[in-house]
């Protein structure tokens, strides 16, 4: 055996998990698996419970008193919670799309070595990441110059690049494409668009799936940009609906002359907390239901490039 081979069983040793050790973490990894769990199956709980039930005996892990009339609710308040599910939607593909497409161009851009201007460029996508503008900068900037306020854009477009995301495109792109590739094909005289679209994209996709995920949770989360710039309640999305319902239950009543029914009324028939719960069990199903789909290119893509050897 060659003194090589012996140093590698060598330190076989230290590469093995014990037994008790291997179970601590699976301990571990369970209990950090529930703690996670736990909350989605109580709001889960609480949504499939009944007002008076909450009332009486508050929350708990599985529901006392079994009713679906959050889930009617919502059903019977179709218009208003489709238009918001549309909005959000929309905004989650058109911003996925539109931030994937600019960040892996950036990243892609300053991973090439012979690229004149990367280091200044590197150096602005990166002081975002430590000194923030502000944010009465960003809004003077977002309503008043670029004319975004009310409008769908103003959903999209200050979520859709982030230098966080820039930099893991750039260290994926520069620890995974090698430079005979791009050479060979610039020899063959593709153009650097060419080059990016038929050869970079095709080849990265784990780095374009993490992209995406990042981008599509922001997305589908965010309210907060609809707190700021969206006064029409016909641009709220899902997210600035639940945010409304959360500081205001009378949120779903202000459409109660359009739909035939009196104030008083509508409030009186309200679910109030299963409601607010129901929202957030129909906004995060979409979002669990395709990470899995995801996963694999989601870790793929965060741990290439971590490691060289």
């Amino acid at each position: 055996m060659s003194s090589s081979a012996k140093y590698e069983s060598g330190l076989d040793k230290f590469n093995r998990i014990k037994p008790g050790t291997n179970l601590l973490f699976n301990l571990i990894f369970i209990i950090l698996a529930l703690l996670c769990l736990i909350p989605v199956l109580v709001v889960l709980s609480i949504s499939l419970s009944s007002e008076d039930s909450i009332r009486n005996g508050g929350y708990h892990l599985f529901p006392t008193a079994f009713s679906g009339e959050a889930y009617q609710y919502i059903i019977n308040q179709g218009t208003m919670i489709m238009k918001a599910l549309g909005v959000s939607v929309l905004v989650t593909g058109v911003g996925t799309l539109l931030g994937v497409m600019l960040t892996t161009s950036m990243g892609y851009v300053l991973s090439r070595p012979n690229y004149k201007l990367n280091g200044l460029l590197t150096w602005i996508v990166f002081i975002p990441m430590v000194f923030n503008g502000g944010l009465v900068s960003s809004y003077y900037i977002n309503s008043n110059l670029l004319g975004l306020k009310d409008t769908v854009w103003a959903l999209i477009l200050p979520l859709a690049v982030s230098s966080f995301n820039v930099i893991i495109c750039k260290t994926f792109f520069r620890s995974t494409i090698p430079d005979a590739l791009i050479e060979s094909a610039e020899i063959d005289g593709s153009s650097q668009l060419r080059i990016f679209f038929s050869i970079v994209l095709p080849i990265s996709l784990p780095v374009l799936a993490t992209i995406g995920l990042f981008l599509c949770f922001a997305y589908w989360n965010d309210w907060f940009q609809s707190m700021l710039y969206i006064d029409n309640q016909n641009l709220y999305s899902l997210q600035a609906l639940l945010n409304s319902l959360m500081t205001n239950i009378d949120a779903l009543a202000k459409n109660a002359s359009v739909m035939g029914v009196s104030y008083a009324e509508l409030v009186a028939k309200m679910p109030k907390e299963s409601a607010r719960m129901a929202v957030a069990i129909v906004i995060v199903v979409p979002v669990a239901i395709a990470y899995p789909f995801f996963q694999k290119y989601f870790i793929s893509g965060l741990t290439i490039g971590a490691v060289k050897g």
